[in-house]
C-alpha cells in the first residue's frame, strides 16, 4: 500500500499543528511518550520530531512532507519544496543585548563598541548559519574584518577564522546568557516578553518566520505521492483560509440589492436567490474578510434585515491545488 510519510514539530508548534489537523477532518491520537501518532487516514504516517530536524530529514526524502518554522528551513539551508505557509507559530529572529546598554541600539554600535574597546564579541545563538550570514553582511563588520568569518564553537568543533567575533551554540537559554557568556543573543520570540524579563533589549529584527508546509522533490516526483501531498494541503489550507473570514446571509429587498452589493467586500461573487413567497426579497450569503465586518455593519443595518453570520471551519481553495 502507497503511504506518506509526515513529520510533526515537537514542542512549542505541536498543539497547534494538532488543532490544525483536528479542524482539517482529522483525528490523531498518541500518548505522552509515544512520537509515532495514529491517524485516522491508512495513507498517512506521522512521526514526531524536532522541528529543527525536519527540514534536513525531509531534504534527504527520509519524511515526505513535513512542518518546521521558516527560521529553521533557513538555518539548514534545506533544499525543499514549500507547499503552504500555514500562518502560526509567528516568531521573530531577533538580536538582544543587556538593557542598560543605553549607548548601543543596533548591530554596527555593537561591532564598533567591541573593536574600540578591544573585547572579543560574543552571540550566543541556535541559529549559527543565519548569524554567520547576518554578521557577515554588516558593512561595519566588514570595514573591520573584510572577509574573515566569525569564529563558531560548539562543543564539538570550531570553525572561523576571526577570533574578534565568536558565534557560540547555545542549547536553551539563551536569554540567560549575557552579559557573563555572550555580550549578545541571536533567538526567536513571539511577544518579546521573555527578552524584556532578562533585562535585555531588541535592538535588530533578523527576520520573521512562521510554520510552512514543505515537501521533498523525491516525494514530488511520484504521482502518487504528489497527489496525496496536494490533498492533505489542501485540506490544512482550508483551515487557514478560514481563520480570517466569516460567512454572512442576509435578507434583502430588491431596490437595495445593487446598493449592498457595491459596497460588500466578497470573497468571490455572492450567492443570491429569490425568497420563496415573496415579490421583490432575496437572500444573500457571501464570505467575507474578518476585518471588514465591523465597517459593513451600518451598511447591513440601513439595507438588509436578518443578518447571520458564521465563522466558517474550512474555505477549501480547490482551483489552487488542481497542479
Amino acid at each position: 500500500m502507497n503511504l506518506l510519510k509526515i513529520a510533526l514539530p515537537k514542542g512549542s508548534l505541536l498543539d497547534a499543528t494538532l488543532e490544525l489537523f483536528k479542524q482539517a477532518g482529522y483525528e490523531i491520537k498518541a500518548s505522552d511518550r509515544s512520537y509515532r501518532p495514529w491517524i485516522n487516514d491508512a495513507e498517512i504516517s506521522l512521526k514526531l520530531l524536532r522541528p529543527q530536524e525536519i527540514p534536513r530529514l525531509v531534504e534527504q526524502g527520509i519524511y515526505d512532507l513535513g512542518i518546521s518554522g521558516l527560521d529553521w528551513i533557513n538555518e539548514t539551508m534545506s533544499n525543499v519544496v514549500n507547499i503552504a505557509n500555514l500562518e502560526y507559530g509567528l516568531v521573530r529572529i531577533i538580536l538582544a543585548i543587556p538593557a542598560q546598554w543605553s549607548e548601543i541600539n543596533s548591530l554596527s554600535d555593537l561591532i564598533e563598541y567591541c573593536y574600540k574597546v578591544n573585547k572579543p564579541l560574543r552571540i550566543s545563538t541556535e541559529y549559527i548559519n543565519s548569524a554567520k550570514k547576518y554578521l557577515m553582511q554588516n558593512q561595519l563588520y566588514k570595514k573591520f574584518y573584510g572577509e574573515s568569518e566569525p569564529e563558531v564553537i560548539t562543543p564539538w568543533y570550531k570553525f572561523g577564522n576571526n577570533t574578534n567575533v565568536k558565534i557560540m551554540l547555545s542549547f536553551g537559554a539563551t536569554e540567560a546568557k549575557p552579559p557573563d557568556e555572550a555580550e549578545a543573543i541571536i533567538d526567536n520570540t513571539e511577544t518579546g516578553t521573555t527578552i524584556q524579563n532578562n533585562n535585555l533589549k531588541i535592538i535588530e529584527t533578523l527576520s520573521t518566520s512562521s510554520a510552512l508546509l514543505v515537501a521533498s522533490e523525491t516525494a514530488m516526483k511520484d504521482s502518487w505521492k504528489k497527489e496525496k501531498i496536494m490533498d492533505v494541503a489542501m485540506l490544512l489550507k482550508s483551515v487557514v483560509n478560514a481563520r480570517g473570514k466569516i460567512h454572512i446571509f442576509v435578507n434583502v429587498q430588491e431596490k437595495n440589492l445593487s446598493k449592498l452589493m457595491e459596497n460588500l467586500p466578497a470573497l468571490k461573487k455572492p450567492t443570491i436567490s429569490k425568497l420563496a413567497g415573496t415579490e421583490d426579497w432575496y437572500s444573500l450569503n457571501t464570505i467575507i474578510p474578518k476585518e471588514y465586518f465591523i465597517s459593513i455593519v451600518p451598511l447591513l443595518r440601513k439595507y438588509a434585515q436578518g443578518l447571520v453570520v458564521h465563522e466558517p471551519r474550512q474555505v477549501l481553495p480547490l482551483e489552487g491545488f488542481n497542479e
